[in-house]
């Protein structure tokens, strides 16, 4: 059934709309979700930037501390020897070659045995009293190291655990004794108690599943604070892929996986001075991302209630939209149907018709209009009653349809018991035709209950061609007057007018 385009345009409106609402609340929720994931990746960054930045001031502060203490460790080493080269040193009392032996010795914390070897590496001078013991060092890595190189300076020896005073753990710093012509004469040592590292680790605030390590340039750990396992203190790390890492990067800071913990972690770390040593700080990740993660989640869920509720409302609305359009679309229907037959009323048929009019124009192809009339409708009315009547339209209706089968022909009621056909791209022929089908099929309509006589139709037929010049209400005009004079033929019939 053909319709005019005004009434077409109005759904396609409500569709556009609809698609228009849900895919600007897409980019909206998409929007908001990637602020919000911008958001939180760059707090994240601040995050750990804020975390490494807490870290490095502590690597200062033990690179400061350690390096210090370490000097002051290399002071008394230097002081020992030259001391030991005094030759009007050896004219005093034992006690006094003590005391001018050690002096700078007194400022060094947490020391252990300071001691002067000779080349056999037994002990001539002993800080822990005037008359030296009696001890050969010979095994120590130290007194190895200075007797196979001449130019090592100032040594720092792997952890080792001291022969006396029960058994704690040591580093040593030692340097070479060499005479006028580089010969070997001995060596100078001082031994540090690990308990220092321990004491100075132990007063810093880094976490509580965080660590801070000091480590040699050849990858033995020195002191760890708080001691994940206490036989790590000595052990070789520099095979381990992080350690590497940082001796090759020399400092800064990097995440990586703990090859201990087998968690993540963030590690800060700096060499002190120019010393064979690094100090590294690992914090856990979930410490330093707990309050971020917090967060993150509070943010998160606040953003997902807020992207399904604008959903929710776009589903709504769409929904509203839909309906609407589905009220107008009915809406639209019963503005152009007829209420008792429920064909097209005359306002679809004044619009249908223009519209094919101007179509057939175009094109060219014929155009036919048929008009239909029950014949004695109205004294069939009086008699049977208006229920009666009604019911008979109907039928008379539903059987003009059923012989118009085409999708773009329209069945319409005039007026009273008048209906009209439009049949678009059809000659005179084919609407005779049609016409014939509908009169015979409404003539073999049953009886209406309580008539006495079957409903028979007259039908006139106008049909505008390219070679006619008729108007539109000329088209009309002729199909009344076929009807006018099927009427005055006898009823029943069809004529048609070219």
């Amino acid at each position: 059934m053909s319709v005019s385009s005004t009434p077409s345009q109005s759904p396609t409106r409500s569709i556009q709309s609809e698609w228009f609402l849900v895919i600007s609340s897409l980019l909206l929720v998409t929007a908001i979700l990637s602020i919000v994931a911008f958001l939180l990746i760059r707090e994240r960054g601040n995050a750990q930037e804020s975390a490494t930045r807490a870290a490095s001031n502590i690597v200062q502060l033990i690179d400061a501390d350690v390096l210090r203490n370490v000097e002051l460790y290399d002071l008394t080493l230097q002081g020992l020897i030259a001391a030991s080269r005094r030759d009007d040193l050896k004219a005093v009392s034992p006690t006094i070659r003590h005391l001018a032996l050690f002096d700078r010795s007194t400022a060094v914390p947490y020391k252990g045995d300071i001691l002067l070897l000779d080349a056999q590496a037994n002990v001539i001078a002993d800080s822990a009293s005037v008359q030296p013991r009696n001890g050969n060092y010979a095994d120590r890595e130290y007194f190895q190291s200075h007797v196979n190189n001449p130019d090592l300076g100032m040594f720092i020896s792997r952890p080792f655990r001291s022969r006396h005073a029960g058994h704690e753990w040591r580093i040593s710093f030692s340097r070479r004794l060499s005479g006028e012509q580089g010969e070997f004469l001995g060596v100078a040592e001082a031994a540090m108690r690990l308990s220092y590292f321990d004491q100075l680790f132990s007063s810093l605030n880094i976490g509580r599943n965080s660590s801070v390590n000091l480590i040699s340039k050849d990858g033995i750990l020195l002191a760890q604070e708080p001691r994940l396992m206490d036989e790590l203190v000595g052990k070789d790390f520099s095979n381990r892929p992080n350690f590497q890492r940082i001796v090759r990067e020399g400092d800064g800071s990097f995440t990586g996986i703990s090859s201990l913990t087998h968690d993540e972690r963030l590690y800060t770390f700096s060499k002190v001075g120019d010393l064979p040593l690094i100090v590294i700080v690992a914090q856990s990740s979930n410490e330093v991302f707990a309050s971020w993660r917090r967060t993150a989640i509070v943010v998160s869920l606040a953003t997902l209630a807020l992207c399904i509720s604008l959903l929710w409302l776009t589903w709504l609305l769409c929904r509203e939209l839909r309906l609407r359009r589905q009220a107008e679309k009915e809406l639209a229907q019963l503005a152009t149907t007829d209420g008792l037959t429920g064909v097209a009323n005359r306002r679809m048929l004044d619009q249908t018709l223009r519209h094919e009019w101007f179509r057939a124009q175009r094109s060219g192809e014929p155009l036919s209009v048929m008009m239909i009339d029950a014949d004695h409708f109205k004294a069939f009315n009086d008699r049977h009653g208006h229920q009666a009547g009604d019911q008979a339209l109907r039928e008379l209706a539903r059987v003009v349809v059923s012989n118009v089968r085409r999708p773009a022909d329209l069945v319409a009621r005039y007026g009273g018991e008048e209906f009209s056909v439009i049949l678009a791209d059809t000659n005179v022929a084919g609407a005779r035709q049609i016409a014939e089908h509908i009169r015979a099929a409404v003539e073999q309509m049953p009886k209406v209950e309580g008539a006495e006589v079957t409903m028979t139709v007259s039908i006139g037929i106008s049909t505008w061609t390219a070679a006619s010049e008729m108007t539109l209400e000329q088209l009309l005009f002729a199909a009344d007057k076929a009807l006018y004079q099927a009427k005055e033929g006898g009823r029943n019939r069809v004529v048609a007018t070219d």
